[in-house]
């Protein structure tokens, strides 16, 4: 095949028809089409566990979370079946990762609101614990067919595009209503218990994007083969070593991975009054949003995954310390600015349609990203080890997010949180650490993550070389199972 050939396939050729294409879209959408953006609100409102035994629960949680990391990606990788490497996994667990889900939001109907209730402590960390273990199967698997699904990288890129278009159009309709639900409940208007709200909400939209995620699971395909010969243990963590790609972008989520927050929700909700106002600052942010992806593939074109990557990353922190010099005027007590809606939401909307408007960076050009370091990982060895990399690249993030995440809960409690105090009761001193640790300490204790971007070196001609060598070796492959088959039938 001549060059002009191959670039044509590598550009041009399409796999995933319609069906499929819609059911990605929708899969892409039901990973965002839930209230999990009020987790923290829900613990503190409503289910009221103690903050240091929360700490505990994440702790324990957290020791699973790294252990079950180190054989599930494994056995992932293993695995060779008729439906597909990845797909078994996505559709066993499917029903029951619904199911945990719909019992992690309607604890309260189980338990009374004593944060030191023994009881409620116990079925919350099995909960976490049984979640935390499926969970890892299907992140793992998930990370897996989404590199699989088409062996073309400009449609991979273009289903990457529709999926993060489309789906904003309704993936965040659940987080808004929740907001304003909890705005009409926190202010009298409506007359019903917080707890319903948060019951209702949380399983409809777990029914709800259950419901999607299965439909992809069903109709998708895994079209890049996978060798015959399973990786051994030892050859899966030498493909991960020398996979400078992916080396660069664990080391880039490690460090980022140190970012701890109190949650804007709770500056919103404990501060400025309101939770509905995250939903007025992204006025202004919203079509911006949309019109970001326009450009991208312009800036793939012009700039490299290197520039694009620390673009997309880090432009928002930039921002955000405009937002904490900004509330800072005034001080730490009731006259400081952050205190001040009238002055804050205006500030806040014209920083988040300038952070929206490089959305379409920031969200399509990691997920391509993985991508390609698995054809990297292809190309250099021979074989794919999607389990194993998914499995190491989220275990030294979860190794330090779960006692980043575990401090977080200890910071509430050293600001002055009080469970007890309820809605817009919290000191001065407890909400300006809210707005402090919400707006200023995940910038800072993120930052460190900016510096192995800088050696990203996967794009250009070396980019291009890779996969006309990876074209050759499928298509050798591919003809080499046909004739495997035949000589099958023949016998």
């Amino acid at each position: 095949m001549q060059e002009a050939g191959k670039a044509l396939y590598l550009q041009d050729r399409k796999y995933v028809g319609s069906v499929e294409t819609v059911a990605y879209v929708l899969f892409d959408s039901s990973k965002s089409f839930n209230i999990n953006a009020y987790t923290t609100r829900f613990v503190l409102d409503v289910l009221k566990i103690d903050l240091y035994l929360l700490t505990l629960i994440g702790f324990i949680n957290g020791i699973w979370d790294v252990v079950n990391d180190t054989f599930i990606g494994v056995i992932v990788d293993k695995t060779r079946t008729r439906w597909g490497k990845f797909r078994p996994y996505l559709i066993a667990f499917a029903v029951p990762a619904a199911i945990g889900t719909c019992l992690f939001w309607m604890a309260p109907l189980f338990f009374g609101s004593d944060p030191k209730d023994m009881s409620k402590f116990v079925y919350w960390l099995i909960l976490a614990l049984t979640r935390e273990g499926g969970d890892t199967f299907r992140a793992i698997s998930e990370a897996g067919l989404l590199s699989t699904i088409t062996p073309a990288p400009r449609e991979r890129f273009s289903l990457i595009t529709k999926a993060e278009v489309l789906s904003q159009i309704w993936e965040n309709i659940p987080e808004i209503s929740m907001g304003v639900l909890i705005d009409l409940v926190n202010h009298g208007v409506f007359k019903v218990p917080m707890r319903s709200v948060y019951v209702t909400m949380g399983v409809s939209t777990t029914i709800v994007s259950a419901l999607m995620a299965m439909f992809f699971f069903v109709v998708s395909k895994e079209r890049v083969m996978q060798s015959e010969e399973r990786p051994s243990i030892r050859e899966g963590l030498r493909s991960i070593i020398s996979n400078r790609p992916m080396l660069l972008i664990m080391l880039s989520d490690f460090f980022g991975a140190f970012s701890m927050t109190a949650g804007m929700d709770n500056y919103y909700i404990d501060v400025l009054g309101s939770a509905s106002i995250k939903n007025v600052v992204r006025i202004l942010g919203a079509p911006m949003s949309f019109v970001s992806f326009i450009y991208v593939p312009w800036a793939r074109r012009k700039f490299s995954t290197r520039t694009l990557w620390i673009f997309g990353a880090h432009f928002g922190d930039f921002l955000a310390i405009l937002v904490f010099l900004f509330g800072s005027i005034g001080g730490r007590g009731p006259n400081g600015m952050y205190r001040k809606a009238k002055f804050m939401v205006p500030f806040m909307m014209i920083k988040e349609g300038l952070w929206l408007s490089t959305w379409g960076v920031k969200k399509v050009i990691p997920k391509e990203m993985f991508n390609e370091s698995m054809d990297y990982c292809e190309w250099k060895n021979g074989y794919r080890t999607e389990g194993m990399t998914a499995a190491a690249k989220s275990f030294f993030v979860k190794l330090v997010r779960n006692v980043t995440s575990s401090f977080q809960s200890a910071l509430l409690k050293l600001i002055g949180y009080d469970l007890n105090l309820g809605f817009g009761k919290q000191s001065d001193s407890t909400k300006y650490g809210l707005f402090a640790m919400s707006v200023l300490l995940p910038v800072v204790t993120g930052s460190l993550g900016f510096l192995p971007k800088l050696f990203y070196n996967l794009t250009g001609e070396k980019k291009e070389r890779m996969y006309e060598e990876l074209f050759e070796r499928r298509k050798l492959m591919a003809m080499e199972e046909s004739d495997e088959r035949l000589k099958e039938e023949q016998e």
